[in-house]
């Protein structure tokens, strides 16, 4: 069940990295494990986290519609079916769940690295 939490609040920030800045970020206070100082994550998980984003988004909406209009019955495991995709597209850019969780967490709490996100996702001139 936890795992399913985590999963579910994944996609939801990832999501606020493409539509627009997290709100939350300017209320909640940093996580008592990361330091006041910037992060320095690498290009190259930047840009995998960039990537997993974009995947996990469309996933989103792909499933989003389908769940929607499923039955009863199979709205379950459609919901099992997405969280699996959505794992995978994390995996398929070479991070794993909680390498993802954390570069997500901290471009929640600063504006820095959630730029250097963001410009990696939109193309330049959006």
């Amino acid at each position: 069940m936890r795992d399913l939490i985590r999963s579910a609040a994944i996609l939801l920030i990832a999501i606020g990295f493409v539509f627009g800045p997290v709100a939350s970020a300017q209320v909640q206070s940093p996580s008592p494990n990361l330091s006041r100082e910037p992060q320095n994550i690498p290009d190259q998980k930047l840009d995998a986290a960039a990537a997993a984003i974009g995947h996990v988004a469309g996933l989103k909406q792909n499933y989003q519609q389908r769940i929607a209009a499923a039955s009863p019955a199979d709205k379950e495991r459609l919901v099992d079916e997405a969280l699996n995709a959505m794992r995978k597209a994390v995996t398929d850019q070479g991070l794993s769940v909680d390498e993802y969780d954390s570069i997500l967490e901290v471009a929640q709490n600063d504006p820095g690295v959630r730029e250097k996100i963001r410009q990696r996702i939109l193309p330049s001139g959006q």
